[in-house]
């Protein structure tokens, strides 16, 4: 099998892991070859409550970037792009222009976005725009989404509260373009408060996988972005929608054992990287109506 490539535009974040520092390294080790661009580069990630430090990336930066992948010929060889934590709704709409170029040059290209739009209770930020760009951009130009509940409610302009309608608002979701969404967090909105539930939804099927959720007494960072990125790794390796789902929440549920174990904010990924590629546990998914 040949090797895939996947350009991975988020967040990066010098100390620990979230953004590109969470998803890349997982989907390499799975044997994706990623190109990773930087949104911003941060000290370490925006929920220490002692702050960060860097900057947010121009958007002429990263055309410049993808201008210089197409003069050498490059971009046809992207198989996906990946798009995460962005620091304005400009550099989103740049981003939205290298997919196209991308499509341009490889017509099976796949375009997934993780509409990263903060969290204020957990003290995730993101620049004014952005959840309105993901809602009013990017979700027609996507052809896969993993928003998590929050996210999801914000793209479809109500509350959820179960699994059911959860389900319905990802259907809504992939009639205005995506083919694929992974919600990947139900949270308040899960049939069991003490399971990780996550639901995937294409045409024709939707999938429903639960795994036990692992408490900490500070949250660790990045969990979604690795998602994204395992699950995208993933289906390029050529797994179906509910494999990849399968593999997903395994892979993920090591990491957070790892962590766990080392008592640690940040995600242990180096430690668990061996876990990951191959997980020794497994977690059925389920057919939903």
């Amino acid at each position: 099998m040949s090797i895939k490539s996947a350009l991975s535009i988020q967040s990066h974040v010098v100390y620990g892991h979230a953004g590109n520092s969470a998803a890349v390294f997982p989907m390499q080790r799975l044997g994706i070859d990623v190109w990773p661009l930087n949104t911003v580069q941060f000290s370490n990630h925006t929920q220490y409550p002692e702050g960060w430090k860097g900057m947010v990336m121009s958007s002429g930066h990263f055309l410049d970037i993808a201008f210089g992948l197409e003069n050498i010929g490059k971009l046809g060889r992207c198989a996906a792009v990946l798009s995460g934590y962005i620091g304005s709704a400009e550099q989103g709409e740049v981003i939205l222009q290298i997919a196209a170029r991308i499509k341009r040059a490889n017509s099976s290209a796949l375009f997934f976005c993780d509409p990263v739009m903060g969290h204020p209770v957990k003290g995730c930020k993101v620049a004014p725009g952005v959840a309105e760009f993901h809602r009013d951009r990017a979700v027609f130009a996507a052809d896969m989404m993993s928003p998590n509940v929050l996210e999801l409610e914000t793209l479809v302009g109500r509350e959820l509260r179960d699994p059911g309608g959860c389900l319905e608002a990802a259907r809504e979701l992939c009639r205005r373009g995506p083919c694929l969404i992974l919600v990947k967090h139900l949270s308040y909105a899960a049939a069991n408060p003490d399971a990780f539930e996550m639901i995937l939804a294409a045409p024709g099927e939707a999938w429903h996988i639960a795994r036990p959720l692992i408490r900490f007494e500070r949250q660790p960072v990045g969990v979604g972005d690795l998602t994204s990125g395992v699950l995208l790794a993933s289906l390029l390796n050529g797994n179906s929608p509910r494999e990849a789902l399968e593999f997903t929440a395994a892979a993920v549920y090591e990491v957070m054992l790892a962590t766990q174990a080392a008592d640690s904010y940040e995600m242990q990924l180096v430690a668990a990287q061996d876990a990951l590629a191959k997980p020794t546990h497994r977690f059925q998914a389920e057919r939903m109506a």
